[in-house]
């Protein structure tokens, strides 16, 4: 039976960066919990242990039973009778193994039942479990909710909800509705005020993942008259309480084991979580930055399974006397498939680094006050992992979506098939650049940190970094990337015209995250020699890229705009 963590040496790779000693010292408090919990670390070296097993577990359990039950589950998917849910056969038995191993609520503190792991481990059995089953990892992955609650709710709701959901409930965020998608500050559920200080749900949600959840966040509208996010707060609803019905499940393409509902909130009891009118200025934000982070995990996992299917294909099968991968054309196909793969997984362990620290940090403040190092400090990596989260959540899911799509072409006709599990993964990944914020949002989201230098800043601290002398030439093609990058975002800039300045981010934001990526793939080939050829593949490819946008800018003037513009 295949074990999913330790058969990707990879993940190890990821899992013992250098970084990680400060994330784990910072996390334990200097490992203060070994006296008070018995499966506590000592030190660091014991938290690190500690992370391999679980995730060993983790591997274990998603390379046997989880992926086994993911065709069944695929086929039968969930259905609704009387209001309520009901998960296929396929994913009882995976939350089932999931409460039974202690794999839920793996981020939050040992105080509330969790196992205070950083968010990094938390964010690699994500990847783990998407490889598995992609659908499944909505239902598994939407625990991280509670980092929500934990972080802003007050401590009597953190004692009844956060053991729940570490004894294995699930959670869902219910934000869109029918008239309100991307544009959430258009959301209209009302939440009336009752005298004994509860609140009443009133109206429709649509498109909730996992919408027959134990713990439900909800944003609603709290404030009488308002139409915009000040007038918006969050709410939590508790199943047992009753008042809210499945409507439907929707028809989906694809993850079809986790249910994707309407629901119908009918004076449905519930209580504010934080403070009034900051529900999407500040919780929603933070609780979409965590689902985008999660979704580029869940990218990543597809990748991976997308790109092993591949390579066993093309190995197994042979055409004209020999195994196909022999053909240049193939082979190619292979390399910058697994050349993507390391980039966006290079790329979403960077980012839920930098989201450890500042997390952590904000979590220290809550019981002293920081110093002003690292109130610094905390600040730099709350920049940095602001920058990079929708760039690992939007190129990360394109490259998942290329990744299945050339899964299907190593396959062929037989791709198109229900026989293979490419046919499936090519569905399940269609998504990952739709929900929690499409591609085009996350370039809307990253362009700032286009025109105000924060990737580029970012470059220059790796383009900093010593090199082995056989990896010079690709720091030196990245430095001539990064002058045309810079060439580029002046001259979109300087013409200050705002339908030109967004006409042209996609095309910067994909410049900076392919010099990121191909600079953080450098700095894994610097550690570990088996990333060197994804190293020298990528940035040959990434070269490609930033010049053919270079010269689409470099060439193009404000006034070409008309000409996409539609009928």
């Amino acid at each position: 039976m295949a074990n999913f963590y330790t058969d990707n040496p990879e993940l190890k790779h990821h899992l013992n960066h250098p970084l990680m000693q400060k994330i784990v010292e910072l996390k334990e408090r200097n490992f203060a919990d070994a006296e008070k919990y018995d499966y506590a670390p000592m030190n660091f070296e014991d938290a690190m242990d500690s992370y391999d097993k679980v995730l060993e577990v983790v591997g274990e359990i998603c390379g046997g039973k989880i992926a086994e039950n993911a065709e069944g589950v695929d086929a039968q998917g969930p259905r609704v009778e009387n209001g309520r849910v009901i998960y296929a056969d396929g994913t009882q038995e995976n939350l089932e193994l999931c409460r039974k191993a202690g794999l839920m609520g793996m981020s939050m503190p040992r105080r509330l039942g969790g196992l205070n792991f950083p968010i990094t481990p938390y964010i690699m059995a994500a990847d783990i479990v998407s490889r598995a089953d992609t659908g499944f990892e909505n239902l598994w992955g939407l625990q991280d909710c509670a980092e929500t609650i934990y972080e802003f709710a007050d401590e009597d709701q953190k004692q009844r909800y956060i053991p729940r959901v570490c004894q294995g409930e699930t959670m869902s965020m219910d934000l869109t509705e029918p008239d309100a998608g991307s544009d959430l500050q258009s959301v209209m559920l009302k939440a009336t005020e009752q005298p004994d200080g509860t609140w009443r749900l009133n109206g429709v949600k649509r498109f909730i993942t996992n919408g027959d959840s134990d713990i439900h966040l909800v944003l609603a509208r709290s404030e009488e008259g308002t139409r915009d996010g000040r007038g918006l707060s969050m709410f939590i609803y508790d199943k047992r309480n009753g008042g809210v019905d499945v409507r439907r499940i929707e028809n989906k393409m694809g993850i079809k084991g986790s249910p994707t509902c309407e629901l119908v909130y009918k004076n449905a009891k519930a209580e504010l979580c934080g403070s009034r009118r900051l529900g999407l200025i500040k919780y929603v934000m933070a609780l979409m930055n965590g689902a985008r982070l999660g979704i580029a995990a869940q990218s990543v996992g597809v990748s991976e399974r997308a790109y092993r299917e591949a390579l066993a294909y093309a190995k197994d099968r042979k055409q004209f006397g020999k195994a196909i991968i022999e053909f240049p054309a193939v082979y190619e196909m292979i390399a910058v498939m697994k050349a993507k793969l390391d980039a966006s997984r290079a790329l979403l362990y960077e980012t839920s680094r930098f989201v450890d620290i500042y997390k952590i940090y904000e979590d220290i403040a809550k019981e002293r006050s920081l110093t002003p190092d690292e109130r610094k400090e905390m600040k730099l990596y709350s920049k940095m992992a602001d920058a990079c989260t929708p760039l690992v959540k939007g190129m990360g899911s394109e490259y998942c979506n290329q990744n299945t799509y050339d899964c299907i072409q190593v396959h062929g006709g037989s791709g198109f098939m229900k026989d293979y599990a490419c046919e499936r993964i090519y569905r399940d990944a269609r998504i990952t650049s739709i929900y929690e914020g499409t591609t085009q949002l996350q370039v809307v989201a990253a362009i700032r940190h286009v025109t105000t230098g924060t990737y580029l800043n970012l470059i220059r601290g790796y383009e900093a970094q010593e090199v082995k002398p056989e990896l010079q030439w690709i720091k030196d093609n990245l430095i001539a990337m990064t002058a045309s990058y810079e060439k580029a975002v002046a001259t979109v800039t300087e013409v200050k015209d705002q339908a030109y300045g967004d006409f042209m981010a996609r095309r910067l934001v994909e410049m900076a995250g392919c010099i990121i990526m191909s600079y953080l793939l450098l700095s894994d080939a610097q550690r570990n020699d088996s990333f060197v050829r994804s190293a020298e593949v990528y940035n040959k490819l990434a070269q490609a890229e930033v010049a053919k946008h270079a010269d689409f800018i470099a060439s193009f003037t404000p006034e070409q705009i008309e000409m996409y513009k539609a009928e």
